[in-house]
């Protein structure tokens, strides 16, 4: 599965940035590797590829382990170091598309079971007040882990935004990412394909 989009429901909604001052940096990086493309095109004499919807390097990398500190207390450790298959839903209560994504993410798994699938959603650059009552009062039935200063967002993961997913196999590898509010359908099948890997 190499599910990488931001198109469907999620266009509706821009992604919240996690930190202004990556903004430039990110937007330098983008212009640079257009030019690249356009010029790589015109001198291979090869049409430019259409890059509205984004990729990801993170697609078959193998990521290292981490832990953080939970929501609600105690600690949260990546799926993968217990060689479970994982879904990341990162997000925060500062965020306008995570609102309106994170109860439809709640409000289908409490009625269909991800089975050895792990959900974790990761709480990113917020307050943990904020983040608190926005879990409770959506109802999350999956662990919530902290992230307050995006040290395993923008560092392991490398993102600027939310909301974002990522489908990770029981080995850690990286299968899809989802940039923007996941579908509950998209959801859906990500789970089954992650369900399906692990069978094989």
């Amino acid at each position: 599965m190499t599910s990488v989009s931001d198109h469907s429901e999620a266009a509706e909604f821009h992604r919240e940035p996690l930190f202004r001052r990556n903004l430039i940096s990110i937007g330098i990086g983008f212009v640079i590797a257009t030019a690249l493309i356009a010029t790589v095109s015109a001198l291979t004499g090869s049409s430019t590829p259409n890059t509205k919807a984004p990729t990801s390097i993170l697609i078959g990398h193998h990521l290292q382990g981490f832990s953080l500190d939970g929501l609600f207390g105690g600690t949260v450790k990546a799926p993968w170091q217990g060689g479970r298959p994982s879904v990341e839903i990162f997000f925060a209560s500062y965020c306008g598309p995570c609102r309106v994504e994170m109860p439809n993410i709640a409000r289908y798994l409490r009625t269909h079971n991800p089975g050895p699938v792990t959900i974790l959603a990761i709480d990113v650059t917020d307050q943990r007040s904020a983040a608190t009552a926005m879990v409770k009062r959506d109802g999350f039935t999956f662990p919530v882990a902290f992230d307050p200063n995006g040290v395993v967002t923008s560092g392991l993961f490398g993102f600027g935004y939310v909301p974002e997913s990522v489908f990770v196999s029981a080995q850690g590898v990286v299968t899809g990412v989802y940039f923007g509010a996941i579908p509950k359908q998209q959801l859906a099948s990500s789970i089954k394909s992650l369900e399906s890997a692990g069978a094989s």
